[in-house]
């Protein structure tokens, strides 16, 4: 209980830079909301695992599962706040699935002060390192890379429409997985947090402490031992980066445990890591057969199963191919040893293709991957880099050997239950990660999360054997392990130039083996030992020689990555976010902004920042993500925009508008907001009398668009019953305008041009209200004075 305050106090830590209230209130989101309902249907459906504290980690993962799913269905019904009824739901589920006594062992102090020595470990690493790589304010926040704006897009996108669109370039449906943004925009209604503090802060921060604790739970479960869960933690924080060698490092994709800036910038990767370790903790408890275990416990453990598979079909396409194939590994292996089908792996494999099948149709619309079979390219590029184009067999040789290294861990499990199909599933689970990476290309490398799924994998194997020790044999393990991480230490990192040319590709390999050869042999004649001795020396200074990533090769990663140029324009964040106060969900924005760098000699189609800070579509802005994921795009990434008419005119408005331009943009494309930046292109002269300028700041301009005016706004004079002629002119109101706003002259005289300056807000002014003059009344007076200064539109779904 003393050790366990250092979670919280972790978690305030790690997010000293927010204000508390926001840190506060995701995690009384989180607890209340996520982790309460999410243990009672862990513990209801399959009967918890033996350890409570497991249960409550798997329960919250399980939770965020759950949440995924019911969150779309919400929005369906224009309830975006549907996570609020996940307590009821909970306590329906308590009272209705009957009760019985769950067999539960106590988790010793030394097992949970253990896990919380990694809690503590992961919190420093973020304070430093993690918290550093996306900047949320300051000059570094205009210098992302085009990862961190397009996970704010998609996030804003969930936040306000279901079914999503592409909202960076709008009028196609988005053909990527999506669930991991639902925790995001779920949180983002209840809490109010703002959603770029959510993206790049709290929840990264909040998977990463689950990765870590779902770990420790996982390894409780499959070993029957609460060792299993500080060895678990401890591997989760410290085996990170398996291949960072000098001259790998500097390329980002070989990174792969979760203190990683893949981790942090690809929401879905975290998020499926946080789902995988649940469903191997239900799989466990499927294809073990427990005596006693009624056809009713049987069913809910699939409904379990179920709704974590769904959850991941719409979460990862990397994930549940790696799981399926330890899956398929553990039904041959079941079915041989009983000598007749197993059918509950065969389910579990049958769920599995219907999920895919589903998300393939229905999420990804049949989207054709742009992952192709290359085998080799995945270490072409790094032979390229060093200009070693002959070495590559030498530099995959290296590469894998880092990968494969965690496998050794399988030589130490003790099977405790017979006929266990977990590390088969494990092992082949894992290889098949290896393998997909290994023969797969894709040019934005994303066959390489095939590996950082895998990643769990290999902590689960060695935490399994490095768990089925002996209690004397910990102090040897423990001693092997450091020398391991001696050796990997020196053969990698004693000089960052060691490496620089083609044919020292292996020599921190041969380096780093040959100590630990070294220190085997040195270790095991002192010991005198015997066989299993040997073995468990080899076995854990192999498993020390993963070990580097939070001490030193992080470190490399430590600078954010930052372009040299502001692919945020400057004074665009609040631009667009004055386009969010002022507009409603339905609103759209055309822009003239297009190129991740402005006037680029090259332009990367690579812009998503606008719709990620309004949280609106935009009509154009960038589309190099799309064509990644959607093949309607039949030229690659850097492809053409696949509506040119579209484009054309979007692009006319900004450099030679015309009133039948902008009608068109507003009336066919339902554009109520023009964002001009001014490094693109300057503002036309016309434009200002043609729409109303409501803000500038920096380099950015932002216009509103409204209906025409009448051409006759004061119909002629009609007698009045005296007979006499008296002008009775009559206000008039355009009807059926999408932004609902009165048209007023937008060029007033002695109305000043509205500006912002840094600290500045813009004052709100409401419309006058009151009845229209009918018939022959007295002509209506209006108010004087300027403009109102904020008009605002008529939202769709209300927004946060």
């Amino acid at each position: 209980m003393v050790s366990l305050p250092v979670l919280p106090l972790a978690w305030f830590v790690a997010l000293q830079e927010q204000p508390p209230w926001m840190t506060g209130a995701y995690l009384g989101y989180l607890v209340i909301v996520v982790a309460v309902p999410g243990t009672i249907f862990w513990r209801r459906l399959t009967g918890g695992s033996g350890w409570f504290t497991a249960d409550v980690v798997l329960g919250t993962a399980f939770g965020l599962a759950v949440e995924a799913l019911l969150y779309p269905i919400g929005m369906l019904f224009a309830m975006p706040l549907a996570a609020l009824l996940m307590p009821a739901l909970a306590f329906g589920v308590w009272r209705t699935l009957p009760r019985r006594r769950l067999s539960e062992r106590p988790t010793p102090w030394w097992a949970t002060a253990g896990v919380m020595v990694a809690v503590g470990v992961a919190a420093a690493w973020f304070v430093r390192v993690g918290s550093q790589l996306i900047p949320l304010t300051g000059p570094s926040a205009l210098r992302p890379n085009s990862d961190a704006p397009h996970n704010l897009a998609v996030a804003g996108e969930l936040t306000h429409h279901f079914p999503p669109r592409v909202p960076y370039a709008d009028g196609k449906w988005m053909t990527s997985h999506w669930a991991a943004y639902d925790h995001i925009a779920s949180t983002h209604w209840i809490t109010s947090i703002p959603l770029d503090v959510l993206t790049y802060r709290m929840v990264p921060f909040a998977w990463i402490l689950l990765t870590v604790l779902g770990a420790a739970a996982v390894g409780m479960v499959l070993t029957g031992r609460a060792v299993a869960a500080p060895i678990a933690a401890g591997l989760t924080v410290a085996a990170g980066d398996l291949v960072a060698w000098p001259w790998a490092v500097s390329n980002r994709v070989f990174a792969d445990g979760p203190f990683s800036l893949g981790q942090l910038t690809n929401p879905p990767q975290a998020f499926s890591t946080v789902l995988l370790l649940p469903l191997i903790a239900v799989t466990a408890l499927l294809l073990r057969r427990k005596p006693g275990q009624t056809r009713g416990q049987l069913f809910r453990l699939f409904v379990t199963a179920g709704v974590l598979i769904a959850a991941l079909a719409l979460t990862k396409a990397t994930t549940l191919p790696v799981y399926a194939t330890g899956l398929a590994s553990a039904w041959i292996y079941l079915t041989v040893r009983a000598g007749r089908l197993n059918l509950r792996a065969l389910v579990l494999g049958v769920g599995v293709a219907a999920a895919y099948a589903v998300a393939f149709f229905v999420v990804l619309r049949g989207a054709r991957s742009s992952v192709i079979f290359d085998p080799a390219a995945t270490f072409e590029g790094l032979a390229d880099q060093m200009g070693g184009g002959s070495a590559v067999a030498v530099i995959a040789a290296v590469v894998v050997v880092g990968w494969v290294m965690p496998l050794v861990g399988a030589l130490l499990i003790k099977r405790r239950i017979p006929r266990d199909p977990m590390p088969v599933f494990l092992v082949f689970g894992f290889v098949a990660a290896i393998v997909g990476a290994s023969l797969l290309y894709d040019e934005g490398e994303t066959q390489l999360f095939f590996v950082r799924t895998g990643f769990i994998y290999g902590v689960l194997i060695a935490t399994w054997g490095l768990g089925s020790l002996q209690r004397r044999q910990y102090w040897i393990a423990a001693v092997a392990l450091l020398i391991g991480v001696a050796a990997i230490y020196w053969g990698r990192y004693r000089s960052d130039d060691s490496c620089t040319s083609a044919s020292c590709f292996g020599q921190s390999l041969a380096v780093a083996l040959a100590i630990a050869a070294l220190g085997i042999g040195v270790f095991g004649l002192v010991l005198r030992g015997s066989r299993r001795t040997w073995a468990l020396i080899a076995v854990a200074v192999l498993l020390g020689m993963t070990a580097s990533s939070t001490v030193v090769s992080l470190r490399k990663f430590a600078t954010p990555p930052l372009t040299e140029y502001e692919s945020i324009a400057p004074g665009g964040i609040e631009a667009a976010r004055f386009i969010r106060r002022n507009s409603g969900s339905d609103d759209k924005i055309a822009t003239n902004l297009h190129c991740h760098q402005a006037r680029a000699s090259h332009c990367l189609t690579g812009s998503y920042w606008i719709a990620g800070y309004a949280e609106r579509r935009v009509l154009v802005e960038g589309w190099a993500y799309q064509t990644r994921v959607d093949d309607t795009y039949p030229d690659g990434v850097q492809s053409s925009y696949w509506d040119e008419e579209m484009l054309r005119l979007n692009d006319e408005a900004f450099a030679s508008p015309t009133r039948e331009v902008l009608e068109t943009l507003r009336t066919k494309y339902d554009v109520q907001w023009l964002l001009l930046d001014e490094r693109v292109s300057a503002p036309p002269k016309n434009l200002d009398r043609l729409t109303e300028l409501r803000f500038q700041y920096g380099t950015v301009r932002v216009y509103q668009l409204y209906p025409p005016p009448p051409e006759n706004p004061f119909p002629s004079q009609t007698p009045s019953q005296t007979g006499t002629q008296s002008p009775t002119p009559s206000p008039s109101f355009p009807t059926g305008s999408p932004t609902q706003t009165p048209s007023f002259p937008t060029q007033t005289p002695g109305v000043p041009v509205q500006t912002l300056t840094p600290g500045q807000t813009l004052p709100s002014q409401p419309f006058p209200t009151g009845s229209l003059p009918t018939g022959s009344l007295p002509p209506p007076t209006f108010p004087t004075g300027p403009l109102p200064t904020q008009l605002t539109t008529t939202p769709g779904v209300p927004s946060p």
